[in-house]
């Protein structure tokens, strides 16, 4: 009897991980679009837009605080940003701010994350519950960013 209970128990547990898991986005094709990088007050950003000039990622670099903050259009306030990229996937606790319709996730500047984002092959994803995950390809205004905040 105790075998039975601690089985759908251990079935119950990888079912909900497994919900919670990063996909695999290893074939996912990039949606089309363009990297862009500005000089801030406050330190730099990437801004990537699709083709019709509509912001899907943006990376922010607070050089005060040594922060890179991960941020993309949302309707709604989710616990989680889930990343992936060609060498590393973590899942990020995530705010909303229904002001910008952004939701962000933080980052110190030496995190490892940043760098296989810098570094994936070919795409990054972020996704975000049951949403269809958006995938951008890696371009070199990351890395500017990222570097904005190490120095």
């Amino acid at each position: 009897m105790h075998f039975r209970i601690a089985a759908a128990f251990a079935l119950t547990l990888s079912s909900s991980l497994a919900a919670q898991a990063v996909p695999d986005l290893g074939t996912a094709t990039p949606i089309a679009g363009a990297w862009s990088y500005t000089s801030t007050t406050d330190g730099s950003e990437a801004r990537f837009a699709d083709t019709m000039a509509n912001p899907q990622l943006v990376l922010h670099c607070t050089r005060a605080t040594r922060r890179v903050s991960i941020a993309k259009p949302a309707t709604a306030a989710a616990p989680s940003m889930n990343v992936w990229t060609s060498s590393q996937s973590r899942s990020l606790p995530s705010s909303f701010n229904p002001a910008t319709g952004r939701l962000s996730a933080d980052l110190q500047a030496y995190d490892g994350l940043l760098d296989a984002m810098v570094s994936s092959r070919g795409r990054i994803g972020l996704s975000v519950g049951t949403q269809p995950a958006l995938v951008v390809p890696p371009w070199p205004e990351l890395a500017r960013v990222v570097e904005d905040c190490r120095v």
